[in-house]
């Protein structure tokens, strides 16, 4: 079955998707009504096609600039710097985040041949050079590379005069502290706040 094992090559390029599940995805495929496999692979294209990164902040978007860009109702003096696009989807659901966004799209990594100029530092630079920026809020992933790259920006920004803070990590809802590591609880210890 050259076609099946074509489809399950293919699928395991998504990230997060091994053989099984792969293979799984592929038999389901086959079951869905054609139609409806057809608007799944319209809208991968139209997506595909269609999103573009905003000049701004570097968000996808059908729009140029982007809509949390050019909303009113956003706070202005406040960025808030994240990896990838689908951070800004994580943070824009808990409706408590009312600034603007800077994307990366990555992370300082070596190992991954990604350094400072890979990354969408320097229009960050600009961006702040440009208005009246009051609070920069660092919202990399809690990893190595995300850290390496929090410091970074730090350092690059302090000279600016602009107060720059980090996102306070911690121990997640309903976990036990018998559960968590030492760094976990050590960061949770550190980003406590008032009650």
């Amino acid at each position: 079955m050259p076609l099946l094992k074509d489809l399950i090559e293919k699928l395991q390029w998504l990230p997060g998707v091994g053989r099984k599940s792969a293979q799984r995805i592929a038999f389901y495929l086959q079951k869905m009504d054609t139609t409806r496999v057809q608007e799944l692979t319209d809208a991968i294209m139209r997506a595909r096609t269609k999103l573009k990164e905003c000049s701004v902040c570097h968000n996808l978007s059908e729009r140029e600039p982007c809509e949390i860009c050019v909303d009113g109702g956003r706070e202005r003096d406040r960025i808030c710097v994240v990896e990838q696009p689908s951070d800004v989807m994580v943070i824009e659901k808990t409706s408590e985040y009312r600034g603007v966004y800077h994307v990366l799209h990555g992370v300082i990594s070596p190992m991954d041949n990604m350094g400072p100029e890979d990354l969408r530092i320097d229009t960050l630079v600009k961006r702040l050079e440009n208005g009246n920026i009051s609070e920069v809020i660092i919202a990399t992933n809690p990893t190595t590379e995300g850290d390496v790259t929090a410091i970074y920006i730090a350092k690059l920004l302090k000279p600016l005069g602009i107060r720059v803070t980090r996102i306070a990590r911690g121990l997640p809802m309903g976990s036990d502290l018998d559960l968590a590591d030492t760094t976990t609880l050590s960061r949770a210890l550190e980003g406590r706040s008032e009650l």
